[in-house]
């Protein structure tokens, strides 16, 4: 199995993060994770943040920016993934006065746009879902279908979330086959089995993530990160769990 490098969602760590965030990289680090993929910076800037990745040898995964952000300073967006080393920037959520199906027709010409000026710059733009974006359109296909067929696969790239799929009633891999080449970066995520479906840790609930794992290099794959929206657990042992499972899967990082 290629080595496909491993990272953490920033935002499952964001409490711990803004108390300290250089503490919670240092962490990350010694779980065993090859990187880290951010939703913010912890008020650093990009230059100061990169230097705490060299010192804890990390990798910037991917920067979650928001839509506003890719809209009004992409720019300063793909600058500050330059300076961090990193080759790509995820739109990651919509606010819920932009899910109808006008904006869904807007948001795809805005992708397109910054995604061609993100693919000049040698940055990959790419479209992270929740189930929303699995309910149905006028004209019949997924709102999620409709963002990654009506774009330029060129421009727009997807960062498929497991959990999100399965919470939808989809699987996982038939979407990352009808996609691969497409989906550079995937969510891992875990499911629990009761009627709650609340986020688990990885290997514990009902998401088969040995079936996802298995067709990352098939798919071109070249990050897997950890998610946990919400954590029962302290987050650090939540994702200590996650990386524990993957490390039975992944020789490489069983490795480190």
């Amino acid at each position: 199995m290629k080595k496909i490098p491993v990272a953490v969602q920033m935002y499952t760590l964001r409490e711990e993060s803004e108390k300290d965030f250089s503490g919670t990289l240092k962490k990350i680090a010694e779980l065993g994770f090859d990187g880290v993929e951010f939703a913010g910076y912890g008020g650093m800037t990009a230059k100061e943040v990169k230097k705490l990745l060299n010192e804890f040898g990390l990798q910037a995964a991917s920067s979650h920016v928001l839509l506003e952000e890719l809209e009004n300073n992409l720019l300063g967006v793909i600058e500050d993934q330059k300076t961090l080393g990193s080759n790509y920037v995820v739109c990651p959520y919509l606010l819920p006065d932009r899910r109808s199906e006008e904006h869904y027709h807007k948001l795809i010409s805005i992708l397109d746009q910054a995604g061609e000026k993100c693919r000049l710059e040698g940055i990959t733009l790419l479209y992270h879902h929740h189930d929303f974006e699995l309910e149905l359109l006028s004209d019949g296909r997924m709102a999620l279908e409709s963002i990654l067929e009506d774009t330029n696969e060129d421009n727009v790239k997807v960062e498929f979330d497991v959990y999100w799929l399965k919470k939808a009633g989809e699987n996982p891999v038939e979407w990352i086959n009808k996609y691969k080449n497409r989906t550079p970066i995937i969510h891992l995520k875990d499911m629990t089995t009761d009627e709650e479906q609340f986020f688990a840790e990885l290997g514990t609930g009902g998401v088969d993530i040995d079936a996802v794992l298995n067709i990352g290099e098939e798919a071109g794959v070249q990050w897997w990160v950890v998610e946990q929206d919400f954590t029962r657990r302290n987050p650090f042992e939540s994702i200590e769990m996650s990386i524990n499972y993957l490390k039975t899967k992944l020789p490489h990082l069983s490795k480190k």
